[in-house]
């Protein structure tokens, strides 16, 4: 798809600027303290996954002994921002500023709401010049547009986070970005797979009837392959295999010619796999010497007898199947 490409920074007006001055002062005070208190209960509901009470279904990422959670519908947005940064071949700190910038606009849920015309992960604004409001409300188009600006800014890669966002995204509350920095950072860490072994959903098993009963099983998940990670990224048939599983080349992405090689660029592959699999009735990921399944839902190591360590580069996938009448 063909993006019409978003404003540079320098032309992007302040997105939740406070009323002018010429309104009454107690409006202003009260619109100041209604977007404080939204971005308190962002940081509040974000915690509360944090939290040792039972969840149903999470995911999570783990980065210097701590672990942060997301729901599966965030799951799934981070795994798009994070690799869209890596199918451009932008350092995994590009990705560390998408996650935050949309944890803090978005709570990254795709939403078709927001502070004036404002809708989308990121919050953009068609009256702004981001595009239509179909536009920003596809996920791949509006991560696009984000970076696209993004790489106009000159040295983000050492800038700090809240700095970067803010120059993209022009908020009312500047700030307010740096609080999501170090789940941001570990879950990028993860997702473009400089924390193998990191990243882990716990799913409920697929539903019989989420089994389609005709055709190719595997066809959600490569359409979905195809979306996020493009031609970079090659799923072929495992032969023996019975139809349900898929071995996916990374050898094609840039991360593969970057330090880290094969090794990181499918490990990069494998926690996006996981990290979607809730949408792509993803059921195992193997790759290298390690297997993450529904059934086991941390990394384990795989069973020699059963199975040999998996080439670099490639990663296996595996997908549910209609049950047998």
């Amino acid at each position: 798809m063909t993006t019409t490409r978003a404003p540079r920074p320098r032309d992007l007006p302040d997105v939740g600027r406070a009323r002018r001055r010429r309104r009454p002062l107690r409006t202003a005070v009260t619109l100041l303290t209604v977007a404080a208190v939204g971005v308190g209960g962002v940081v509040v509901a974000l915690n509360r996954l944090d939290a040792d009470t039972p969840v149903a279904e999470r995911c999570a990422a783990t980065a210097d002994g701590r672990t942060w959670y997301l729901s599966v519908t965030q799951a799934d947005n981070a795994a798009l921002i994070a690799v869209a940064a890596e199918r451009r071949g932008l350092p995994a700190r590009a990705a560390t500023i998408g996650l935050a910038t949309a944890l803090q606009e978005s709570r990254l849920v795709n939403i078709d709401y927001g502070d004036r015309d404002s809708v989308g992960l990121f919050q953009q604004r068609p009256s702004q010049g981001w595009g239509s409001v179909e536009q920003i409300m596809d996920p791949v188009y509006s991560t696009g547009a984000f970076y696209d600006v993004l790489e106009t800014v000159e040295g983000f890669e050492a800038m700090e986070v809240t700095v970067a966002a803010q120059t993209v995204q022009r908020s009312a509350f500047p700030d307010a970005y740096a609080q999501h920095e170090p789940r941001s950072r570990a879950w990028a860490s993860a997702l473009t797979g400089w924390s193998p072994a990191s990243l882990t959903c716990d799913l409920a098993p697929v539903a019989a009837t989420e089994v389609p009963a005709e055709g190719d099983p595997t066809q959600t998940f490569q359409d979905r392959l195809v979306r996020d990670l493009g031609d970079g990224a090659r799923a072929v048939p495992f032969d023996g295999g019975d139809g349900s599983t898929v071995q996916v080349d990374a050898s094609g992405l840039p991360t593969a010619a970057q330090d880290g090689g094969l090794d990181r660029a499918a490990w990069a592959v494998a926690q996006w796999a996981v990290a979607t699999a809730d949408a792509t009735d993803v059921v195992a990921v193997e790759v290298g010497d390690r297997r993450w399944s529904r059934d086991d839902s941390t990394w384990a190591s795989l069973d020699p007898d059963e199975l040999a360590p998996i080439d670099p580069g490639l990663v296996r996938v595996h997908v549910a199947v209609p049950e047998e009448p």
